[in-house]
């Protein structure tokens, strides 16, 4: 996957297009992940046993890993990358436009 947890990310596709929000969780097996604020949805929970409170809650859902794209602060929009190798023998993920290093 391109997009890690904590990572800063652009919506590209969908009813939050243009948005920008962090990695929350990241889902490899499932090719999804959990942004936050971005395809929120409203659950219906149920009181039960112990005394939890019965509601509405309102929380984020999973999207394809597709429809974002790592946000870059330089160049102010979503971008690819591209993998690179330091001199110290680490890896790391560097913007295709301006080259700043993510991480």
């Amino acid at each position: 996957m391109h997009v890690k947890k904590g990572d800063k990310v652009v919506v590209t596709a969908g009813k939050d297009n243009g948005k920008i929000g962090k990695v929350l969780t990241s889902l490899p097996k499932q090719n999804r992940v959990i942004v936050e604020g971005i395809n929120m949805v409203t659950k219906h929970k149920k009181a039960n046993q112990q005394m939890q409170q019965a509601g509405i809650l309102h929380q984020e859902n999973s999207i394809n890993v597709s429809n974002v794209m790592l946000y870059c602060d330089k160049c102010k929009t979503g971008v690819r990358t591209e993998k690179k190798i330091l001199d110290s023998g680490k890896k790391v993920r560097a913007c295709k436009k301006c080259g700043e290093m993510f991480e």
